[in-house]
């Protein structure tokens, strides 16, 4: 490009090497620049928007205006809030980012004060969809002929990898961007007009010129503007006029003349847009066909930033997030509610997989009851059991736990001291394996995924095959009383049973390892028999709360025959029945009471279950007699959402007999204080429900749509009666939608009935109704609100006059009509363009440009609505109405649903108590996870110890340690000479693949005793330490 003598100057002083240094990627080629090039065309602009024109912004201050900038960029903030700085889903993320992008330049573009920043929103716009089409339509018909040349082969073959449309969308998205700053600047002029340097500036910065003699920096700032003009002048000036090239001069377009007055003769100079343009594309071109015609794509199959990407995955570990519980868009929970529905309607009281089980287990012989009872542990020495529930949900939360699980032993602090504590013999399982639903997919990536990388199976296992003859042992090891390792058993949850259990017994029953952890059970329910007289009973109770007949029958005969009258029996349910049926004044698991006061009589010393994801232990108090169960344990912590702690906290009686609370993980008080995130982070959390709360909302106030007498709120002097206008427009409106309304009455009914039936039936009817009605109040308001701020807004812009002046279609009629002033095109190449592509250039342009004009086709729709009538508007104006309408109406209603939902949660939970499973599920909460380790000791007792992690690691890497610990070991046989095998994952140091990324957020570094005590197996007083 030219250049002239004002080159020199600024420029000079300017350390370019620096500047390339900053935008200088490791990849070699400019298309592979996306980002960087948008990022540097970011920072490009602001740094063009010069000084001078900055005040005149200010001196232009408007309140009307800038408070309306301030609440379309604060609702469009919350709205995108969720997505900025992170990746969710890319599907929907990308889909918001996309659509805020659009609908918030459509509605800018139409403001004023824009121009006062030296940008022409209007000319910007649809010059850069100008040639954002163009872009993609050359580089389109460049890819079909070389893609061409490769199938004749006239290029390499490595020329055939196709590339990416999106990095074709964003090149051209960076070039179109680079040419509308230019022009923004520096105009198409083909002769640049030479600006004085020494500009008049405004009295607003007169003090920088007196600082300007002391600061470099400041006297930099100070000439901006001088720098933007050699900029102008030497970087982008024209290139040369038409005639300079004959053969290609029906191939350009032109730049226009700056003169003052007329002009004799059209110009005859290379437009610079053009010229810049251009040279983007030919940069683009070069480089791709000599990455694609060379050895380089031999050498690099992967692109840099592919390889990049790869090599940090496979250094990462692919876990799930949290099971979005309010998404308006998972299939999983759709699938959930249908399995549901399905297992109620159709399992419960026809067909009981446990009925099934029963029929092919003759409990009575030998063979029947080795399925069922497991006493292969009875003679253990120092025996150690671990308790779980509830896990197979985010994956950093239920990783965590397992790693914990898989540790050799647990160094964890004691006053001032620590202890350790081993791993245990056998892992117990209290349910719900997986969320949301039993499927192959949720267990193999929820469950057995982290299990497996805490503690893997061995190498010679197949994760898909099935176990014809379970134990299925390692070679060398004769039964199962002989196998040293770490075992598990596991019981079904209500999650488990969504599917009729199907999934349970293929993956638990049918298989025969969870990690390194050996799973011997047959059956979804089991006795195992422990050392120093200690059971464990594992009981199924379906969907019913209950256990069925049979398997009552099988530990009521087991009862009499083996658990002697001096024996302890834990056992082990999913539901803690003594808190739910407390809580929901409810009386379930008849057969399981009966079993402990009538068939254990008193043997029953500590009772477990999960379902609930919280800590807590309730002991007997002893006050009014002998009590049928010592203590009462829930941990549901292995993985999923948390529960709150405080709900529960006046329970005090189960089956006649007085408990004391003595820890609740997390406590009372915190657990009342994370609720408050339902006010503070229900839409950060749940950023799906938008599909469904924007869409309710809209409903709600269809039949609204246009406010069409809205003069009478403008008209006020003083903030009150403003004030005062609105608000009786909005009672008016709620009057409209009661009395006069079908579909928005509709609308508010259904959700009414919605909002009833959401409400517990723990409370009264009356109770329900009231809160039902309130909570719909309360969104009926919110919507009704923003419904008029939405269409004073628009009034606003109306009586302004910008907005209902063109029509539809108004900025490509706009463009068409400054087109050939701007851009001249003497040979008319335009022409030829849309004669080759048979219209199809101009009607991509003339329609991706209509789709910025959603506010000016919602204004005049709306007016004429108001001058003739709704009775006026076809049918497809009426759906082009109410879709504009509701692309804005969407992004104004979502943060606020989500807002008005997550205050009645709070509410509810922390005054009322109630929602105590939707209030904490809507929070996703990671942290506060926890197990049970037990300890039979030499005298019989079993010292019990709760760990628990506060804060679950979300960033994980490759642990050094496990993959430099040797995998092979030395077998000494004295029959043979020692063989070198494979180490089992339990015999390994470090059994865990992954660690916390910082080593201080480790769980095994971070891990604490939050309940310590003692069960004694006599019926001597039981006590905490």
């Amino acid at each position: 490009m030219g250049s002239d003598k004002h080159s020199s100057g600024l420029l000079d002083s300017l350390k370019m090497e620096r500047v390339r240094t900053i935008l200088t990627h490791t990849y070699p080629y400019p298309h592979e620049h996306s980002r960087h090039a948008i990022i540097a065309v970011f920072f490009g602009c602001l740094f063009f928007i010069s000084s001078d024109n900055m005040h005149t912004l200010i001196e232009k201050f408007s309140v009307k205006w800038w408070s309306m900038y301030a609440c379309l960029l604060g609702f469009f903030y919350f709205f995108s809030s969720p997505f900025i700085g992170k990746t969710i889903r890319p599907n929907y993320s990308n889909f918001s980012r996309w659509y805020i992008a659009w609908i918030l330049v459509a509605a800018l573009y139409h403001l004023p004060n824009f121009q006062s920043m030296g940008l022409d929103l209007r000319m910007n716009l649809s010059l850069f969809l100008t040639i954002y089409i163009s872009s993609i339509f050359f580089l389109v018909v460049f890819h079909i002929i070389f893609l061409g040349l490769w199938y004749v082969g006239l290029v390499s073959r490595v020329a055939g990898r196709r590339p990416e449309i999106l990095t074709i969308l964003q090149n051209c998205a960076v070039l179109s961007m680079a040419c509308c700053i230019f022009y923004s600047h520096c105009g198409n002029r083909a002769i640049l007009r030479q600006k004085p340097l020494g500009r008049q500036h405004s009295s607003l910065f007169w003090f920088w010129k007196r600082e300007a003699r002391h600061s470099t920096w400041l006297a930099k700032f100070y000439r901006m503007n001088e720098l933007k003009d050699q900029v102008c002048s030497s970087w982008f000036a024209p290139v040369g006029s038409a005639s300079d090239y004959p053969l290609l001069s029906k191939w350009f377009i032109y730049g226009e003349i700056a003169c003052n007055g007329s002009c004799p003769d059209s110009s005859n100079e290379i437009s610079p847009i053009y010229s810049l343009w251009a040279t983007f594309i030919g940069l683009y071109i070069a480089n791709y066909v000599v990455e694609r015609s060379t050895g380089w794509a031999l050498t690099h199959p992967l692109s840099v930033d592919k390889y990049e990407k790869l090599k940090n995955q496979q250094l990462k570990p692919d876990f799930l997030d949290m099971v979005p519980w309010y998404s308006g868009t998972s299939a999983d929970l759709f699938k959930t509610v249908f399995d549901l529905l399905v297992s109620v309607t159709v399992f419960v009281g026809r067909f009981d997989m446990r009925m099934l089980q029963a029929a092919m287990t003759k409990s009575g012989d030998a063979t029947g009851r080795e399925e069922l009872l497991y006493d292969h542990l009875a003679d253990k020495n120092d025996f150690w059991f671990d308790f779980m529930a509830d896990t197979g949900d985010g994956g950093n939360s239920s990783y965590s736990v397992a790693k914990l699980l898989a540790q050799p032993k647990i160094k964890v602090p004691v006053a001032n001291e620590y202890i350790f504590l081993p791993r245990g013999n056998v892992l117990l399982i209290g349910g719900d394996l997986a969320y949301p639903n039993p499927s192959a997919f949720t267990y193999e990536k929820r469950l057995f995924g982290p299990f497996e990388y805490a503690l893997q199976p061995p190498r010679w296992y197949k994760n898909d095959s099935i176990a014809v003859d379970k134990p299925e042992l390692p070679k060398g090891v004769s039964d199962l009383k002989s196998y040293e390792g770490p075992q598990c058993f596991l019981i079904p949850g209500n999650h488990d049973w969504f599917d009729g259990l199907n999934t349970f017994m293929r993956y638990i029953c049918h298989k025969s390892w969870l990690g390194g952890w050996l799973m011997p059970q047959k059956k979804s329910y089991f006795a195992l028999q422990l050392p120093k007289g200690w059971w464990v009973f594992g009981l199924d109770l379906a969907l019913h709360g209950d256990i069925d007949v049979d398997q009552f029958k099988f530990f009521n005969e087991l009862v009499k025959e083996k658990v002697g009258e001096k024996d302890a029996v834990i056992i082990i349910t999913h539901e803690p029945n003594w808190l739910l049926d407390w809580y929901w004044s409810d009386d379930t698991g008849k057969n399981v009471r009966h079993l402990i006061c009538d068939v254990l009589k008193y043997r029953c010393k500590l009772r477990m279950a999960g379902d609930l994801h919280h800590y807590m232990r309730h002991s007997s108090t002893q006050s009014d007699g002998p009590a049928h169960v010592q203590h009462l344990l829930v941990n549901g912590c292995g993985g999923a959402f948390l529960h709150p702690t405080h709900v529960f906290s006046k329970f005090s009686k189960f089956y006649g007999a007085s408990y004391g609370s003595k820890v609740a993980y997390p406590s009372f008080d915190d657990s009342s204080k994370i609720a408050l995130g339902n006010i503070l982070k229900f839409r950060k959390k749940n950023w799906q429900f938008d599909f469904i709360g924007g869409i309710i909302y809209f409903i709600l106030v269809f039949s609204l749509f246009p406010q069409c007498k809205l003069a009478h709120i403008l008209r006020g002097d003083s903030f009150s009666g403003h004030l005062e206008s609105f608000l009786g427009t909005v009672w008016n409106a709620f009057a409209y939608v009661m009395e006069q309304s079908y579909v928005s009455f509709t609308g508010v009914l259904m959700l009414l009935i919605a909002a009833i039936l959401f409400v517990p039936s723990k409370i009264s009817r009356k109770k329900r109704v009231l809160i039902g009605v309130l909570h719909v109040t309360a969104h009926l308001m919110a919507a009704l609100i923003l419904m008029l701020m939405l269409e004073l807004g628009i009034e606003i812009c109306i009586q302004h006059n910008l907005l209902a002046n063109s029509g539809y279609h108004s900025l490509y009629q706009w463009y068409k009509s400054v087109e050939s002033e701007h851009f001249p095109d003497p040979t008319g190449l335009r022409a030829r363009i849309e004669q080759w592509t048979f219209g199809l250039y101009p009607a991509c342009i003339k329609y991706l440009m209509s789709a910025f004009d959603v506010p000016e086709v919602m204004a005049v729709t709306r007016t004429n609505i108001c001058k003739q009538g709704m009775e006026s508007l076809s049918r497809s104006g009426a759906v082009i109405y109410y879709a504009s309408v509701f692309l804005y109406f969407w992004v104004f209603s979502t943060p606020i649903v989500s807002l008005v939902f997550g205050s009645y949660l709070y509410i509810c939970i922390n005054w009322l108590h109630i929602h105590f499973d939707e209030a904490f599920s809507s929070l996703r909460i990671a942290n506060y996870k926890s197990f049970t380790r037990f300890h039979i000791k030499d005298d019989g007792d079993i010292e019990v110890f709760t760990l628990a992690v506060d804060k679950v690691p979300k960033d994980w890497k490759l642990d050094k340690d496990w993959d430099s610990e040797p995998k092979l070991k030395l077998d000494k046989d004295s029959d043979s000479e020692p063989k070198q095998r494979f180490k089992m994952s339990h015999e390994r140091e470090f059994p865990s693949k992954w660690c916390a990324s910082t080593a201080q957020q480790d769980p095994v570094n971070t891990v604490k005793i939050v309940d310590r005590f003692v069960i004694h197996r006599s019926d001597k007083e039981n006590g905490d330490s």
